[in-house]
């Protein structure tokens, strides 16, 4: 089990007004593939997948606004600014094409991204995640408990909400690791992609996506389901699907397995 630390070598750069934290690791010659972290993380959650595909591609990972070390800006805003910092990021970086990975909340801009930026795609791959996920009213409900209470109680039950018991006992480290992330993002930031995610829904337009797609589902996910990848994987003509033994949080719980589907997906 590779540990997941504190990122300490990042760059900013500034997207819509507000400071944009980033990591690159590969060379600027080779293939971009841009990795979009999940909410109530950053992006160390990505640091296997960064490390095993480095040598092929030149890995962005970057947090989300409102997340790590990235502003938050003006709220509220909707899926599309999500997906709009990735186009800002991409241009910053003059890269015209990349492969996108993104996992729940970033598997969602990732959809975004295919709907409307397709040409700025070479892949695309949509982990644990849906066209439409849990109900506004549960995410409104959320972003007014953080910003009422502070983020105590959500990080209090990430852990089961996000791995297998199996996981807890496992990898308490790597748990911690990220329950304390989670505990440490900005209320506000958190509860402004919140209420992005409650009026998030693609169900209508996902069918649209045209790039090459690879969907990947947690078997034991509670959260978006192996019944909500195969929905996506039905609508997006030519898609594959793949599961992989794991809860919500895949790349990390199921690392090797989520690694292997990446690569198999990206260097066919």
């Amino acid at each position: 089990m590779t540990h997941i630390g504190n990122d300490t070598a990042g760059k900013t750069c500034e997207v819509d007004g507000i400071r944009m934290h980033y990591r690159t690791d590969g060379e600027r010659a080779k293939p971009c593939l841009v990795l979009s972290n999940s909410l109530g993380t950053d992006l160390s959650m990505w640091q296997v997948q960064a490390a095993a595909l480095a040598g092929d591609f030149f890995v962005v990972r970057y947090d989300t606004r409102g997340h790590g070390q990235s502003a938050t800006g003006a709220a509220p805003f909707g899926i599309e600014r999500l997906g709009q910092d990735v186009v800002a990021l991409l241009d910053h970086l003059d890269i015209a094409r990349a492969a996108f990975c993104g996992i729940s909340m970033g598997g969602l801009t990732g959809q975004w991204m295919g709907i409307h930026q397709s040409q700025r795609l070479t892949q695309l791959v949509l982990a644990n995640t849906a066209a439409r996920i849990g109900t506004a009213e549960a995410w409104l409900a959320r972003a007014e408990q953080v910003r009422r209470d502070g983020m105590g109680g959500v990080a209090d039950g990430a852990g089961a909400r996000w791995f297998t018991p199996q996981f807890l006992q496992r990898a308490p480290d790597t748990v911690a690791h990220m329950v304390a992330t989670l505990r440490g993002q900005d209320a506000g930031g958190y509860a402004a992609c919140c209420e992005a995610l409650a009026q998030a829904d693609l169900r209508a337009c996902v069918g649209t996506i045209t790039v090459p797609t690879l969907v990947i589902a947690g078997e034991h996910d509670p959260v978006t389901t192996l019944d909500d990848g195969r929905w996506l994987q039905q609508q997006v003509a030519g898609s594959r699907l793949a599961s992989v033994p794991a809860s919500h949080i895949s790349n990390v719980e199921a690392e090797q397995a989520f690694t292997a589907q990446l690569r198999a997906f990206l260097l066919p």
